[in-house]
């Protein structure tokens, strides 16, 4: 399933585990600890909640992060290691938490298209090994 693909099923998910709460979507926002207009991101699957996040919105629905990415079809246990500059940022005391939000973002959004250029460049034909 494509990461994408995955966004949208636990933005889904989110969305009626909250509805079957009750809750309206600013309800559960404050619940949580985040803005309107970001679970609204998450749950149209435009956004990946930070871990941080994730964690917020199981609580708030009782249930556990890993139900919540089974669900989703994300697997479970097999995590990537967070990378130094990710945990250099969410750490910082000195940004607030809309700057981690952005740096966050930012970091991702030029991580992934150096990712796609990488694989463009294997896919079209041109090698560094001998």
């Amino acid at each position: 399933m494509a990461d994408g693909e995955r966004e949208e099923r636990l933005g889904e998910i989110i969305r009626r585990q909250r509805e079957l709460s009750a809750l309206s979507m600013r309800q559960f926002a404050d619940l949580v600890g985040i803005s309107n207009p970001y679970l609204s991101q998450i749950e149209r699957g435009l956004r990946e909640p930070s871990e941080k996040v994730l964690e917020g919105i199981a609580k708030s629905l009782q249930i556990s992060v890993d139900t919540l990415r089974e669900q989703a079809g994300m697997s479970v246990g097999a995590e990537e290691e967070t990378p130094a500059v990710v945990d250099a940022i969410r750490e910082d005391p000195h940004l607030t938490g809309r700057q981690r939000q952005a740096m966050l973002e930012i970091y991702a959004a030029f991580t992934a298209s150096a990712g796609r250029g990488a694989r463009t460049r294997r896919s079209s034909g041109s090698s560094d090994s001998a």
